[in-house]
């Protein structure tokens, strides 16, 4: 097995925790603070939503198909770094009072609105030409089929890692309004990240792509490109349906354990589930790599399942915790083998075109009908809950049994994918 550097090891954990840092502002922040300090206005915060989804994707095709034909990842990770952090920091200057200022023809609340939004969707670009693009064809690039287990099940970890700092050290800066510390803090640490970057990080071995890039962007769509990497996209079909499951239960935790639950301490109990589960995750990458990724996978599912099925019936903060762990240990696990898998099968003269397809596959397409599918749950249930004056339907126990349900459908790309290997093997 080839062992990773110290050197390489660092920076992918380095860059990659930082990066986490930034999507979780991105995802769980922006839109506390556009509602918070802006507009109540849902209308605003779907906007955002839906724009920086596209952009994500849009991001990752282009620039992703542009490092492969540029050759040179690091460019796009540190560059793309430094000018994330920047963008990042610039959202605490986005008031409704510097609005007025700048448009004082426009009403200065929808000013100030459509700049937040503008202002995610550059952010966005810059963090998926840098992570989503760049980073993730680094680390294909740097790894091989033998030791990607476990870098996987270290990399699984970081988005709930960061979720887990933020929101236990920084979460209070929001509370008491200091958004422009909060957001100046973590812009400054993205950009000293891609300082560091420049100095730390290996250049990857990448042959530079002769030809058109609009043949280069376009590649991973052609009927003959699907064919001739039939794993590859199987494997994407499961990790479609793996994110579908996540985003059927993930957008309503918080709120599920708030408001059925009942639960003051949720932040303990969640602090207690993402570091055992986080542990269990780290230690279990050697176990993958030994065993076999696609080997892993029915098992990492099924662990994900009965923690999904112990959270319907889990009422008590003893059992939440024990359901909690199982669960979010599966969510990791399957993580980490999916991810590996993906990259073993993604060919190695076109990693970074390749990476937009993830995209879609693994956050677009999850992003719409995960929650459409929770969301319908929730409303079945009838159950309301009261925030600020209005009224919220509150998430039942009913949206981690659905979720189990569709995970269960990660079997049929799997067992096709095995099946492709005994052909290749016999």
């Amino acid at each position: 097995m080839k062992k990773l550097s110290p050197r390489v090891w660092l920076t992918l954990v380095l860059v990659g925790l930082v990066g986490q840092f930034a999507w979780t502002i991105e995802n769980m922040y922006f839109n506390v603070y556009l509602y918070n300090t802006i507009s109540t206005d849902p209308g605003y915060i779907s906007a955002m939503v839906g724009w920086s989804a596209a952009a994500a994707t849009l991001t990752t095709l282009l620039m992703g198909a542009l490092s492969d034909r540029v050759g040179k990842r690091k460019l796009f990770i540190c560059g793309g770094y430094l000018l994330w952090g920047l963008s990042t920091a610039a959202f605490g200057l986005v008031t409704v009072e510097n609005a007025a200022k700048l448009f004082p023809a426009a009403a200065a609340t929808a000013a100030a609105a459509v700049m937040i939004v503008v202002l995610d969707c550059v952010m966005t670009f810059f963090g998926s030409t840098a992570n989503d693009g760049a980073f993730n064809a680094y680390v294909t690039d740097q790894t091989t089929s033998e030791n990607r287990g476990r870098v996987e099940s270290v990399l699984a970890v970081l988005p709930l890692l960061s979720m887990l700092v933020i929101f236990g050290a920084f979460d209070g800066m929001t509370r008491q309004g200091r958004w422009r510390e909060f957001f100046l803090i973590f812009g400054l640490l993205v950009i000293a990240v891609g300082v560091l970057s420049f100095f730390l990080l290996p250049e990857s071995r990448v042959e530079k792509r002769t030809g058109g890039f609009l043949p280069a962007l376009t590649y991973g769509f052609r009927p003959s490109v699907v064919r001739e990497n039939r794993r590859l996209y199987l494997a994407f079909g499961a990790l479609c349906l793996f994110s579908v499951a996540v985003q059927v239960f993930f957008p309503y935790l918080i709120i599920y354990l708030q408001t059925y639950l009942h639960l003051n301490s949720y932040a303990i109990v969640l602090g207690v589930v993402l570091l055992a589960a986080s542990l269990i995750s780290v230690l279990s990458g050697r176990t993958i790599d030994r065993i076999g990724k696609l080997r892993c996978v029915p098992a990492a599912v099924s662990v994900m399942c009965v923690g999904l099925v112990l959270m319907y019936f889990a009422r008590s903060i003893g059992f939440v915790i024990a359901a909690g762990i199982v669960m979010m240990a599966g969510y990791m696990l399957v993580t980490a083998v999916l991810s590996a898998v993906v990259r073993d099968y993604t060919p190695a003269g076109r990693v970074g075109s390749f990476q937009g397809i993830r995209m879609i596959f693994g956050v677009l397409v999850p992003m719409i009908v995960g929650p459409f599918l929770g969301a319908a749950v929730i409303r079945g249930a009838a159950g309301t809950y009261e925030e600020l004056g209005v009224v919220k339907d509150v998430p039942t126990p009913a949206i981690f049994l659905t979720a189990a349900a569709v995970l269960l459908t990660v079997f049929l790309p799997v067992l096709l994918l095995r099946r492709e290997e005994r052909g290749r093997h016999e």
